[in-house]
């Protein structure tokens, strides 16, 4: 007897990757307008006035509404009621408005006064933050639809590898495109991307039409997704330990971009306007390796294997950075490649890990609910940052605004890395008994032969 097998538009390989490329092509924008000042603090404290508490109010500005408005939050229950299309277009309008908001905050500065720009460039940021996560998690749940059975790991890792291509771009050429025109022109050139990214959507959202009409009996026998479903993701442990091992990683990266710079100008003593050179090594080794372990973790699997191992390399390079009296830029360089190294390993299997816990109908809020915890880490620590770097280094900021050749010590500040590093060791390890007890298979190979 032989079977019929349908085959839809997600069993072509070259529209699976397609739809992969087109939908990350935007993310990759927005990864570059979110540390598009993060290798700028030098500049924007002699240019605008800002010290490292404004610095880091702006930073962490990013989770203002997400984290205490519960965006975030209500973006990943729209993505579950409205669906895909909708929220991709709507979560692009938002990150183009704030990110035209924050130009200007930056752009119209002497004007404003450092207060007033602070707080200008901040509410542009804090929108543009409920943008680029609520498509943070619509671009997740694509891949699944797309991918789930075949090469998530691996599409998810490339999806990752773009994203960091963005936030390469940031961290390399912002610097220079600051010294050639101002502290804003960065700013802008991130804004006109984002208006390309957002026809990128557009376009996407054809090929999701499509993709529906073919697959609609499978879409007709799906359970709708209720509010009640919420309570079926928090009461989850698994998703639970997902969910804080990402707040925990992400805050040793995320900050790092912010702060990574400084801490070469006034430990390692690199040129200002080379300042984010060595972090752009971060993104720019995890565009080739997340891919790399993503593919071993659909093939192969060891998820939660792969977690634990880039969470012991963190706490690893952190303790090295933090050390008082090693200032070689050799080391500086060594520590980001492998801080890089681990960057790849846990996103290539912590995301890819998340459909294995959680039902499909459920993956929007359970993705939001997982983004909205990880906002609070992303707000949190920048602010911290710069709050503890301010009090630890009492007249230093006035002094750098007044022209004089003081360094900032960053040994108190980078405690609070070495902290977080520790305990996603311990969240990692937890995270793997719970596969264990429950089975999710974790440690199991993502695709499904036949």
């Amino acid at each position: 007897m032989t079977e019929k097998i349908q085959q839809t538009l997600r069993d072509s390989k070259a529209a699976r990757w397609t739809a992969l490329g087109i939908t990350s092509f935007t993310m990759m924008c927005g990864y570059f307008f979110t540390e598009v000042i993060s290798p700028l603090k030098p500049m924007l404290e002699a240019q605008i006035g800002w010290d490292s508490t404004a610095f880091g109010t702006v930073t962490s500005a990013y989770g203002w509404f997400n984290v205490f408005l519960l965006m975030l939050i209500f973006g990943g229950i729209i993505l579950d009621k409205m669906g895909i299309r909708f929220t991709a277009i709507a979560s692009a309008l938002v990150m183009v408005v704030g990110a035209v908001t924050k130009f200007l905050g930056l752009a119209l500065a002497p004007k404003l006064g450092p207060s007033a720009s602070v707080w200008v460039a901040s509410i542009g940021f804090a929108i543009f933050g409920v943008g680029v996560e609520t498509a943070g998690i619509t671009v997740s749940k694509v891949i699944v639809k797309w991918f789930k059975g075949k090469e998530i790991a691996l599409a998810m890792g490339l999806q990752v590898a773009l994203a960091r291509l963005g936030s390469f771009g940031s961290l390399f050429f912002a610097p220079m495109i600051a010294k050639a025109w101002n502290v804003s022109a960065p700013a802008l050139l991130g804004a006109v991307l984002l208006c390309i990214g957002l026809i990128t959507f557009i376009i996407y959202n054809f090929m999701d039409r499509k993709l529906d009409k073919q697959i609609q009996l499978e879409l007709d026998a799906e359970d709708p997704f209720r509010l009640k479903d919420i309570g079926m993701i928090v009461t989850n442990r698994g998703f639970w330990y997902i969910a804080l091992l990402c707040v925990l990683f992400y805050s040793e990266v995320f900050p790092f971009y912010k702060f990574g710079p400084d801490l070469m100008v006034n430990k390692f003593g690199v040129n200002p306007e080379h300042a984010g050179i060595i972090p752009s090594l971060v993104p720019f080794g995890t565009m080739f390796l997340t891919p790399v372990f993503g593919s071993v973790y659909d093939h192969i699997g060891k998820g939660a294997s792969i977690m634990i191992l880039g969470s012991l390399m963190l706490l690893g390079v952190h303790i090295v950075l933090w050390i008082p009296g090693l200032t070689s830029v050799v080391l500086a360089v060594a520590m980001v490649i492998i801080l890089g190294m681990a960057f790849s390993l846990v996103p290539s299997a912590m995301w890819p890990s998340v459909p294995k816990i959680i039902p499909e109908k459920q993956l929007g809020t359970a993705f939001a609910l997982i983004f909205w915890v990880q906002n609070w880490g992303l707000m949190g620590i920048p602010f911290l940052l710069g709050v503890v770097l301010d009090a630890t280094n009492p007249g230093v900021s006035a002094a750098k605004q007044a022209g004089q050749d003081v360094a900032y010590n960053y040994g108190t500040t980078w405690l609070i890395f070495i902290a977080c590093s520790a305990l996603s060791i311990l969240v990692a390890f937890l995270l793997k008994a719970e596969d264990k007890k429950k089975g999710y298979g974790l440690e199991k190979a993502n695709i499904v032969k036949a």
